[in-house]
């Protein structure tokens, strides 16, 4: 069995025009918070297992296994557990935690109270983007149904023992903040620099309690679970990366928007069944899960779009969000990679010095050549500078300068012709030094001090 019918988008319309909010009757009505009256029956224990033996890896970007960082927190409560809810949606090109929270918020919630009773947590926190103006209203008024209704509040999650509140706690626009730690330093009124580690989340997370980290789309997928049960999410996707997935398609596609299928459809598929085919001309290259990724190059369309293939097949760090931007045959290249480095070299919070010198020369570099004037070194300055910079060469804390790096190394890689021609080798103009006694020819630019 393969991907037969839609599990995060059931109650959004393929129609845009009849999509609507489910609030919390009609979320109920059509099996809405059923699973956590069943979980509530369940050992925290057990409801661990089933998500660990579901192979659910998280959809924020890294795929990290969700049980298995459930079961790191402690099971000795010695205080407050927390749970933050990554909804700091800000990588470019990722857009599919908007569309969940944007129709269907209550499926986000009754992930939330599971996760809770799992891990013991007290206080849950959705940390959402700052520019996520409307969202943050559907899930304020979400969240005040929900405690009306008493899946949150201090009676107990449906009248049970376990207490839970629930907040939205609202960004203020650092797409550093996406990064765990740093949502959790915003999260506490401090600057978002990201914490070093460990500790680890688990053990010292927010207010230096033990503390869950998800993403929305995450947390959405654990109702299913428990429902259906995890040999059911394992029918879907791959082996090592089973269940469903959203693909937020975007660029030269002729319907960009957000699409529901198994992990492991192949990029060729995305494009071409998903989003109508290539708009403008032939397809070039795409940016697979947000642009700290990478890119994939022309000869890669039948790339599988799973957390491993893309990572050991595609050059790039992983599938990432999933947020794919396609490029068509007439994108200039050195122009996409100017304006991925141009949104780091922004958005660095400027902690790590490889991080924010880097990410500053390589949109100096990037816009010289831009300007007609590269040379044929900046190419290998620019790939100096992606080897020296994060976490994998150990000298950052997160995984920022990763982004800026590897995008800078799979544009240039794969791409080299386009960079070669906007970068020329420099020419030999005769100039005539006096050193000492000799007169010599030096290239122009060269250090003529005798």
């Amino acid at each position: 069995m393969a991907f037969t019918e839609p599990v995060l988008t059931k109650r959004i319309d393929l129609d845009p025009a009849k999509r609507h909010v489910h609030w919390y009757d009609e979320y109920v009505a059509t099996g809405g918070y059923a699973m956590l009256r069943k979980a509530l029956d369940m050992k925290p224990d057990d409801i661990i297992k089933l998500v660990t033996d579901s192979g659910l890896r998280g959809r924020g970007g890294a795929g990290f296994s969700a049980g298995q960082k459930w079961s790191f927190i402690p099971k000795e409560k010695k205080g407050p557990h927390y749970l933050a809810v990554n909804a700091d949606e800000s990588e470019p090109g990722t857009f599919k935690d908007r569309y969940l929270i944007d129709y269907d918020p209550h499926s986000m919630l009754e992930g939330i109270a599971i996760c809770a009773l799992a891990t013991q947590v007290d206080v849950a926190y959705i940390f959402i983007r700052g520019e996520y103006h409307h969202e943050a209203k559907v899930l304020e008024r979400a969240l005040k149904e929900a405690y009306e209704k008493g899946v949150f509040g201090q009676k107990g999650i449906f009248g049970s023992g376990h207490k839970l509140e629930c907040y939205v706690h609202r960004g203020a626009g650092a797409y550093i903040c996406g990064e765990e730690t740093g949502l959790l330093e915003a999260l506490e009124g401090k600057r978002g620099w990201p914490r070093n580690k460990p500790p680890f989340p688990a053990i010292a997370g927010a207010f230096a309690r033990p503390t869950v980290i998800n993403n929305v789309e995450t947390l959405c997928l654990v109702p299913p679970i428990l429902e259906r049960g995890a040999d059911w999410f394992k029918t879907m996707g791959t082996k090592s990366s089973p269940g469903p997935k959203l693909y937020g398609m975007s660029g030269h596609v002729n319907k960009p928007g957000v699409y529901e299928d198994e992990l492991g459809i192949t990029l060729d598929y995305a494009i071409n069944h998903h989003s109508g085919g290539m708009k403008g001309g032939k397809y070039k290259a795409a940016i697979c899960g947000g642009i700290s990724m990478g890119v994939l190059g022309p000869d890669q369309l039948d790339i599988k779009l799973d957390f491993d293939d893309v990572r050991f097949r595609g050059g790039c760090l992983g599938l990432g969000t999933a947020g794919m931007i396609v490029m068509n045959e007439h994108t200039d290249m050195v122009a996409a990679l100017r304006n991925c480095v141009r949104f780091y070299a922004h958005e660095s919070c400027g902690q790590c010095t490889p991080c924010r010198e880097g990410s500053g020369w390589m949109i100096k570099i990037l816009n010289r050549i831009m300007d007609g004037m590269g040379r044929a070194r900046d190419i290998d300055l620019l790939m100096e500078l992606e080897k020296t910079m994060g976490i994998m060469p150990g000298t950052t804390i997160c995984g920022l300068a990763d982004g800026t790096s590897w995008a800078t190394r799979t544009f240039i890689n794969k791409f080299y012709e386009e960079f070669a021609a906007r970068c020329p080798e420099e020419p030999m103009v005769q100039l005539t030094v006096k050193r000492g006694r000799s007169n010599v020819a030096t290239p122009m630019g060269s250090n003529t001090r005798g």
